[in-house]
């Protein structure tokens, strides 16, 4: 079983404390023995994911930041970070991992959704919002996630809703992502992917349902073709 080695931390906290292209340059073979660590990681959870689900898609995040419109000149983030995106067009949502020292985390859900996938969510929760309530509060749903991050918001209501709406604290958010934070001493432990693992489970139902969502229309059709 492929574990993180502290080695990883380590480079990340030199990394954040001299966060330029020389220092950089000086610690490739650093850097290149992490990164190959963590790929291990990060293909040995893609094949636990696809034991009960499928994904299309592993993406690692790239270390070079884009510093084009950022104020924040540093080249490298601090944290490794990487997605998974499930297969096929009935399965909807992808899996998220990031690996920073004292900010670890896993999330799930679907950030920045398309136009028409946002419209939709939405209008399923105006009309009825019961089953993703049920979800969230489930015991150990609420317990690992607490509920959707509230970060990203319009400020009263989307056009076309009323701020009154009894929904409306589901209906103003722009993603729907549930997330859990790991310590240090989790990320580091040999049970690392198990606990991850079981976490991204834990998601399943809400992917289930946001699918059957996403695929069907507001009287319940299905929009795929047969």
């Amino acid at each position: 079983m492929t574990t993180i080695p502290k080695s990883v931390f380590t480079f990340l906290k030199k990394l954040k404390q001299n966060n330029s292209r020389e220092w950089m340059d000086e610690h490739r073979k650093e850097y290149q023995s992490n990164e190959s660590i963590l790929k291990q990681f990060y293909s040995d959870v893609e094949a636990a994911l696809n034991v009960t689900d499928e994904i299309s898609k592993r993406k690692v995040f790239r270390i070079n930041r884009d510093i084009r419109f950022s104020k924040n000149k540093t080249p490298y983030n601090v944290h490794r970070s990487v997605s998974f995106s499930r297969a096929g067009a009935h399965r909807r949502g992808s899996y998220y991992l990031r690996i920073e020292p004292g900010n670890s985390r896993m999330a799930g859900g679907f950030f920045g959704p398309e136009p028409a996938d946002l419209l939709r969510i939405r209008k399923e929760f105006e009309i009825d919002a019961s089953e993703i309530r049920a979800i969230l509060n489930q015991s150990e749903f609420q317990q690992a996630f607490g509920g959707f991050n509230q970060e990203y918001a319009v400020k009263t209501a989307p056009k076309g809703f009323s701020k009154e709406d009894s929904n409306i604290d589901l209906i103003r958010l722009k993603n729907y992502v549930v997330s859990h934070s790991f310590t240090d001493k989790e990320v580091l432990a040999p049970d690392f992917k198990k606990n991850l693992i079981h976490h991204y489970l834990l998601l399943r139902p809400y992917f289930d349902y946001m699918s059957s969502v996403l695929t069907t229309d507001l009287n319940g059709v299905s929009l795929l073709e047969d």
